[in-house]
């Protein structure tokens, strides 16, 4: 995209509509909505025929069957992985029903052959959903990251998204643990997605667990941050990925639905009513089609979403920002003398960062430079040692709470005092939000 030298624009929704216009995805095959109604037919005669009432999980998923999917594309694509994780299930060796597990007849016999088929192709494309996940939440987070300052700064944000993963991971192995059901577990495996999409608004608006970090982020563009804060708006840019690609996806979901709910009633009546060849038929193709469609899907906006055009490229951002001399102080180190910055640090794992330069004439300059930790009874200790620098940038995390001191030392020099350049930050420690926060989100 172009951008006008003076300022930096992210994409608009139109501009992104311009994208998509040369990427359009070749419609859906008419045997996904075909399928769809075989399948909800089948189903429907099943509930006829049955003498009992439906049972709980099948009275949810009925209800998800005759509802509007989820308008999200990515809601869209936690709900295909767990309807195939549910299928699978199903289709479990153990999970039959009695009568089928003992194969008793050359009829369950081959029947047993298919099932085994249709879950080793259920495994394959379950395989595909979750690297497909995965590699568009690295894309989304590195893209980001591609802004943010490559520093300590940076370091801060991807140590706070691995400790949030962490955490996320142990919630879930938690419930599991726990005896918690396949739908238990999307729920809040979708809960946690939405989480995500919160840190993110954070990250582009300073609060919540970025709210110390964002702060000092020296170069970052705000246009990023606006994008990032803005970007899953009702109306943003992601929006744009719903109206083009999310028809399909829609589609894609109502059949897996559709075969889960088909194959749930089908167990559970298996000893009053056998499945006849026409519906193993039906089955059967059902589940080729929607594996064959969404692996196209997947493929497909895999490719288009990772090449998305966002932003302006972060060398021509890098380019505007650096004319910005955003909390940078000047001082003039006389000859004979040293100039210091005091610290007081009250939490450990807090981070003292500097980022310093001395002006360069004819001839070569530099400075010397340490950093001292001085106690509550005022003992001293020497953190950095001396040493001569021209510039230097860097940081560490404090292990005690108490004074630093940053010193510039120019005694060494008998005639030329030294034109130094510096910034100096003390952030405090990063952490997760507590449960009343996040609930004020």
């Amino acid at each position: 995209m172009s951008s006008k030298k003076s300022s930096l624009v992210p994409i608009t929704r139109a501009f992104l509509s311009s994208y998509y216009d040369k990427h359009p995805f070749p419609p859906i095959s008419d045997d996904v909505s075909r399928l769809s109604q075989q399948l909800r037919s089948l189903s429907a005669g099943l509930q006829q025929d049955a003498t009992v009432p439906l049972r709980q999980g099948e009275r949810c998923l009925l209800q998800e069957v005759d509802s509007q999917p989820p308008h999200k594309i990515d809601e869209n694509m936690w709900k295909n992985r767990e309807q195939i994780e549910e299928i699978i299930f199903l289709l479990e060796t153990s999970h039959w029903p009695k009568l089928l597990q003992q194969q008793s007849t050359p009829e369950d016999i081959e029947l047993a052959r298919l099932l085994k088929q249709l879950r080793e192709k259920c495994g394959r494309i379950l395989e595909m959903v979750e690297s497909f996940q995965s590699k568009s939440a690295e894309n989304v987070f590195n893209t980001v990251m591609t802004y943010m300052p490559q520093d300590f700064r940076g370091t801060l944000i991807r140590k706070q998204r691995e400790r949030s993963e962490k955490n996320k991971k142990a919630q879930v192995d938690a419930l599991v643990s726990a005896g918690g059901s396949i739908r238990d577990r999307y729920a809040l495996l979708w809960q946690q997605q939405m989480e995500r999409r919160r840190q993110l608004a954070q990250l582009g608006s300073a609060g919540g667990v970025y709210k110390t970090v964002v702060k000092y982020l020296v170069g970052v563009p705000q246009v990023l941050l606006d994008f990032v804060r803005q970007i899953n708006d009702d109306q943003g840019p992601m929006e744009e990925q719903r109206h083009r690609y999310g028809p399909p996806m829609y589609a894609l979901t109502k059949l897996v639905l559709n075969i889960h709910l088909f194959l749930s009633l089908s167990w559970w009546r298996f000893e009053d009513i056998k499945l006849q060849k026409h519906q193993l038929s039906i089955l059967e193709e059902a589940v080729n089609v929607y594996i064959s469609e969404l692996a196209r899907f997947l493929k497909f906006t895999g490719e288009v979403f990772a090449n998305s055009p966002f932003f302006v490229t972060a060398e021509e951002a890098g380019a505007i920002e650096a004319n910005k001399n955003d909390d940078y102080k000047e001082a003039s180190v006389q000859a004979g003398t040293t100039y210091e910055v005091s610290l007081e640090v009250d939490s450990v794992n807090s981070y003292i960062a500097w980022d310093f330069s001395i002006a360069q004439g004819k001839i070569s300059m530099d400075i010397g430079f340490s950093i001292e930790y001085t106690n509550s009874s005022g003992r001293k200790t020497l953190i950095l040692p001396y040493r001569r620098y021209d510039s230097d940038q860097g940081n560490f995390c404090t292990i005690s709470a108490g004074n630093y001191k940053l010193i510039w030392d120019n005694s060494f020099s008998t005639f030329f005092r030294k034109a130094l350049r510096y910034k100096v930050d003390c952030i405090p420690p990063v952490v997760e939000p507590d449960a009343e926060e996040r609930g004020t989100l």
